[in-house]
């Protein structure tokens, strides 16, 4: 397994989160939706398995250390929506059991610079979204978590923008 991308520092933990309904609801989206984590971790493998079909192994490498840094994320806010009362079940609204997280949101483009600026989509999105969950979450303990993912996804944006660049040549 290549080794995560993401920044040089520990992740807070969720000890001592209480349950939080309103810090549930804020941060439950980037959980699995069509725009969080889990779609995140499918989309790049999927990027990652077609640019190495085309013998861009550095590449999938690189989506794939991206991939992994993902399902860190996915664990730890796995982790703390059990801290905030409710169950982890891949639904955009935990513990709403409806609305489930379907693949269909994967983007299966075929070009290899579509799929690429498909996953600058899906970051510049992360980024945006962990950025307004700390304008909106008052809770200090989930806010660290937020922030710290935050700063992985901004790693994550600008290595897309430098692979973007580096196939567009």
């Amino acid at each position: 397994m290549p080794k995560p991308l993401i920044a040089d520092k520990p992740y807070p933990t969720t000890e001592g989160i209480c349950p939080d309904c309103r810090a549930l609801r804020i941060i439950s989206p980037a959980y699995a939706s069509s725009t969080g984590e889990l779609n995140s971790i499918l989309q790049y493998n999927y990027h990652a398995v077609m640019f190495d079909s085309k013998g861009l192994s550095e590449y999938a490498e690189l989506i794939d250390s991206i991939s992994v840094a993902e399902m860190i994320h996915l664990k730890l806010l796995g982790k703390t929506i059990c801290a905030l009362g409710a169950q982890p079940i891949y639904t955009a609204c935990p513990p709403a059991a409806f609305n489930f997280y379907s693949a269909k949101f994967v983007s299966y483009s075929r070009s290899l610079k579509n799929m690429i600026e498909d996953d600058i989509l899906a970051e510049r999105h992360a980024v945006m979204s962990y950025a307004h969950m700390l304008d909106r979450l008052r809770n200090d303990r989930v806010k660290d978590i937020i922030a710290r993912i935050l700063e992985d996804e901004k790693l994550h944006l600008k290595a897309f923008t430098d692979l973007l660049d580096r196939i567009s040549d």
